[in-house]
């Protein structure tokens, strides 16, 4: 029902128009005496056998829904109804933010596929807190951080700093995402100095405290193979607790999508279907080379269970969707979730 005529009727509007109305029903629906029961006993798989224990909590599940979609932590109660396992909110930063102008998402369709150059539009860590105190369920929340556009690169770490105090009491892990395409310059401090001295701040702020979070670093699937062999060392060295692999990427290679439609898009990161092979590549080389000596959540093109499977098989303690979420409804984590228990059924 969903694919056949919900999401037709979804892709008539402008995609970020349809997200706020989306995300406004979702919370206004719940709401009402029974609504999120429904959605549970429609959506959510209750089995031991898909718990996964990691940074000293209990994962229900593996499947969990990435940084973008609840931005500033307005609803993760609720999409915690569709049976995901964690929830990740942000990108925030320190001060709020409008982000870069409209229009900034864009579908590509014959792809399944997303554009996005939304430039860490947010309402700032703060707000983000006022929305987590009142949290009303125990899903696990990610916190993903990030700089301010007007921050310059060498005063980065401190935006970092100022997120990570601010939301420290009230998510259960954190995330650095240096990684976006859509703020200036700030893959540049996937570098290997500024990043390293960068997560070792983190790292002893967070040791500094009485029960240290994990603090995972986002990446971009758009690193070399040394690239990644540098980010392999820089987890050892700084003992970061694992890393997100992949953020959207800014190749358009091997689209569906004519080219002239696409250039008129622009900038921005795609995310999707064809990402899937790349973020596979990047998470079997991570694992493979560091000897799978760290977690790896993986995201990027999942939209099946065959897809969450392979990078299960290659190692990824969880997975994460976003873009697979709005392509193919919210039967996505139930149907990611039935998949990995036919999968140990038949083992």
């Amino acid at each position: 029902m969903y694919k056949s005529i919900i999401r037709p009727i979804f892709f008539w509007f402008p995609p970020e128009s349809i997200h706020h109305f989306v995300f406004q029903a979702i919370k206004i629906i719940c709401k009402i005496p029974g609504v999120s029961s429904l959605f549970r006993s429609m959506y959510v798989i209750n089995d031991s056998r898909l718990e996964k224990n990691l940074f000293g909590f209990t994962f229900p599940n593996p499947v969990g829904l990435a940084a973008g979609f609840d931005k500033d932590a307005k609803l993760f109660d609720e999409l915690g109804n569709f049976g995901f396992g964690f929830i990740e909110i942000g990108t925030l930063t320190p001060k709020a933010q409008p982000g870069n102008d409209k229009p900034r998402m864009f579908r590509l369709p014959t792809d399944q596929a997303l554009i996005n150059r939304m430039g860490f539009n947010n309402e700032g860590a703060e707000a983000a807190v006022r929305h987590l105190k009142n949290r009303k369920t125990k899903i696990i929340v990610g916190g993903n951080i990030g700089k301010n556009k007007i921050t310059p690169n060498e005063d980065a770490a401190l935006d970092y700093e100022i997120c990570f105090e601010t939301l420290f009491d009230y998510v259960d892990y954190f995330v650095v995402n240096v990684s976006s395409p859509n703020t200036p310059n700030l893959r540049a401090l996937q570098d290997k100095e500024p990043l390293t001295k960068l997560l070792l701040r983190l790292k002893s702020l967070n040791n500094q405290k009485n029960k240290p979070k994990a603090i995972l670093l986002k990446i971009a699937p758009d690193l070399t193979n040394e690239q990644l062999d540098d980010i392999i060392s820089i987890v050892n060295e700084t003992k970061i607790d694992g890393l997100i692999a992949t953020n959207t990427t800014i190749d358009r290679s091997n689209l569906k999508t004519d080219k002239e439609t696409v250039e008129k898009i622009g900038a921005g990161g795609l995310s999707g279907k064809p990402l899937t092979k790349r973020s596979l590549e990047v998470v079997r080389h991570l694992i493979i080379k560091s000897n799978n000596s760290f977690p790896i959540i993986a995201v990027g093109g999942i939209y099946s269970a065959e897809d969450a499977l392979a990078m299960i098989d290659a190692g990824a303690s969880l997975v994460q969707v976003y873009t697979g979420f709005i392509y193919e409804g919210p039967s996505i984590v139930k149907n990611i979730n039935k998949g990995i228990l036919k999968k140990l059924n038949n083992l």
